[in-house]
């Protein structure tokens, strides 16, 4: 049987983009073996986890869950980084993929464990995020200036290339990604585009008492759903620096619906306090209650320029939303490859309300069009045929 398994330090049990992959992939190859009872592929999850036990799902697809240490106050991460924690999966499965999908000591950890257990095994990464650029290069630069930020992103791609070291591909979601990481001598980077669920987010699940509660009674109050993680790198500073000039722009307040948690959460609820049409709805567990905002609101923003993929941009999308998206990364792939939205100029208030003014002011209706109509351009189902066409390739 072709056998894949899965590890990745980036999964949470309340993640967002890493979470939803995962989920995503597992409910493939679970669908697969019911479609194509002779495929012959079995998918094996490994699940940082409190203990460790296995659940058997199907045949298809197992979740080894492996005692992990968990990173103190809040955070949900835990950290698998151990041969001891390795070598028993793969020696349980001998795989004929290993996929690695977070880029800090896992890898080598994994190629060690591989190479005295299972030789046979194709090694296989999946860069979930730009930590050179994001975490390291553009932070550092920001704070100690252009110069020593570089230095550091070349660092830090030192870094990935030690740990990705005898891989045989990285497959990356973001063709800018994807090239950066040809540019740094990474290993065979691969495109694989991500999915989006085109049925479950869909202007079909606009709810027009929620519309008319969100206008509560002003039918051309601007409505946004902001469903990101709360950090400047999500853009929460420049949102909400922008509403009192988008007030004074608009000539009305604008109404935004804050979903999630992070560190600025602090900010986003005193806004919700300050301001009437600002409110904070906490975590979101459900998919259809996203969907529902989603679909019930004027526009989407898409400010991070550091996406790898961004899954909420085209989610978002999907549910006929044009976006301001910012002048980077997968945003700014998503917005200009669709034509359905606009391109913040400066990471500024300023500049965001703006862009957001001049989205409103656009012809909104083709935008929502355009937005929805490259949304269905990408699906799961593709992403991971193509993903396992690739596995069989690097199988041969």
């Amino acid at each position: 049987m072709f056998t894949i398994v899965d590890f990745n330090n980036f999964w949470s049990p309340s993640g967002g983009g890493v979470r939803r992959y995962h989920l995503q992939k597992m409910a493939f190859y679970e669908k697969l073996a019911s479609a194509s009872p002779d495929a012959g592929v079995r998918s094996v999850f490994v699940m940082p986890d409190s203990k460790t036990f296995t659940e058997v799902k199907s045949n298809s697809l197992i979740i080894e869950h492996v005692q992990a240490f968990k990173f103190p106050g809040n955070w949900e991460y835990r950290f698998i980084w151990k041969l001891s924690q390795v070598e028993p999966v793969l020696a349980k499965y001998r795989p004929d993929i290993i996929e690695v999908g977070s880029p800090y000591i896992l890898p080598t950890v994994v190629r060690r464990a591989a190479r005295r257990v299972s030789p046979e095994s194709k090694l296989v990464g999946f860069w979930h995020a730009d930590f050179p650029v994001t975490y390291v290069g553009r932070p550092v630069a920001k704070k100690l200036g252009v110069g020593i930020g570089t230095f550091a992103r070349k660092e830090a791609f030192w870094y990935a290339r030690k740990e990705f070291k005898g891989f045989d591909c990285i497959q990356a979601s973001s063709k800018e990604a994807m090239a950066r990481l040809r540019k740094n001598g990474l290993p065979d980077p691969r495109w694989i585009p991500l999915g989006c669920d085109i049925q479950m987010f869909s202007p079909t699940k606009r709810d027009e008492a929620l519309v008319q509660e969100l206008k509560a009674g002003c039918p051309e109050r601007l409505t946004i759903f902001f469903p990101h993680r709360h950090c400047n790198e999500k853009g929460i500073d420049l949102l909400l620096g922008a509403y009192d000039i988008l007030t004074q722009k608009l000539r009305h307040e604008p109404a935004i619906v804050f979903a999630g948690t992070g560190p600025s959460l602090p900010l986003v609820e005193e806004a919700a306090r300050k301001y009437e049409h600002v409110r904070y709805i906490g975590f979101v567990n459900s998919i259809d209650e996203m969907a529902r905002y989603y679909a019930s609101v004027d526009l989407g923003l898409a400010l991070s320029s550091w996406e790898t993929f961004g899954l909420s941009i085209l989610e978002s999308m999907a549910s006929g939303n044009a976006q301001v998206g910012a002048a980077a990364g997968a945003a700014f792939e998503h917005v200009t490859e669709s034509g359905a939205g606009t391109i913040l100029k400066e990471r500024t208030p300023t500049a965001l309300a703006d862009a957001i003014v001049e989205l409103y002011h656009s012809d909104m209706a083709a935008m929502k069009q355009k937005a929805r109509a490259y949304a269905e351009k990408f699906s799961w189902n593709d992403c991971f045929t193509r993903q396992l066409e690739l596995y069989r390739q690097i199988r041969k």
